[in-house]
């Protein structure tokens, strides 16, 4: 973990087949943190993080990092598309499970290499309206210590990660999440993180769509490359459910040339689909582990 320096966060999203899949569901509920009237959602938001690349970060001597990155409009994302100003610096998501465990989509970190290249940064998030640029404390940026398991199975689909950070994180709660059994049908969900590489984004007014596969739930969330690795959780009791992975493609060509969301209706298209939080199974070791 870094503790001093100003960081330059240039980097472009990129994603993986199986990270770009993600759609919007009848009305696009992505809010900003700061827009949120619901504060069991802005205390869960604080505990999700970034994963940027470190080859993108640069110092300067000072305290904090300053963020800065493309926009969705240089990407190709039509000028008149939400959030098509903002920068998009993540290449996915994760969230905070213990003071020095967390959890994100298997497909994000693959090996040895990505954790070692990859750092994970709290509160990459708006504090105004279409921010070009982005500071946070130099104490928020956490690097990767090893990959404690890990699953990415073409056939059963499983895909999430558990690592562990190299120093503990001290100044957020980890999240709770569950632990045996499975998602109710038809629950209420809210998923937290950074759809295209975006700043951070709450989404919710999703549900449970299908629960039947062991491996993995669907569910009409709007999610996007970038929110790979996200949690999701029961938008009622904060509970995490499980880890967005894959959905729908996210965007659409228009007659312009450019390009905008993909919009489904709430019970159309493959629905995304949500990597069991009790898959898991390291992260239950590990914390009856340090219980003892």
């Amino acid at each position: 973990m870094f503790k001093l320096g100003t960081i330059i966060l240039t980097l472009l999203v990129t994603t993986s087949a199986f990270s770009k899949n993600k759609v919007v569901y009848g009305i696009d509920n992505r809010v900003e943190v700061y827009e949120t009237e619901n504060t069991l959602y802005s205390d869960l938001s604080k505990s999700t993080a970034a994963m940027i690349d470190s080859r993108s970060l640069s110092f300067d001597g000072s305290n904090t990092y300053t963020i800065t990155g493309g926009t969705l409009e240089s990407r190709g994302i039509c000028s008149n598309a939400r959030f098509s100003q903002q920068i998009t610096a993540a290449s996915c998501s994760g969230f905070l499970v213990a003071p020095n465990l967390l959890v994100t989509a298997g497909h994000c970190i693959t090996s040895d290499f990505d954790c070692e290249n990859q750092k994970w940064v709290f509160d990459y998030k708006q504090s105004e309206e279409e921010a070009v640029e982005f500071t946070v404390p130099a104490t928020n940026v956490y690097s990767c210590k090893r990959i404690i398991q890990r699953a990415l199975d073409r056939g059963s689909r499983d895909d999430f990660a558990l690592i562990e950070l190299e120093t503990e994180v001290l100044d957020r709660t980890p999240l709770e999440f569950r632990k045996d059994g499975r998602v109710e049908d038809n629950a209420p969900l809210v998923v937290i993180g950074h759809p295209s590489g975006l700043p951070t984004k709450i989404a919710d007014g999703a549900n449970v769509r299908d629960n039947i596969d062991e491996i993995y739930f669907s569910a009409n969330l709007d999610t996007f490359g970038g929110n790979s690795g996200s949690a999701v959780f029961n938008s009622e009791t904060g509970l995490v459910e499980g880890i967005l992975v894959r959905g729908e493609a996210d965007y659409v060509y228009t007659s312009r040339g450019c390009r905008v969301p993909k919009v489904c209706t709430e019970e159309g298209c493959m629905g995304e689909h949500v990597t069991r939080i009790t898959n898991v199974t390291a992260l239950i070791e590990e914390l009856a582990a340090e219980a003892e």
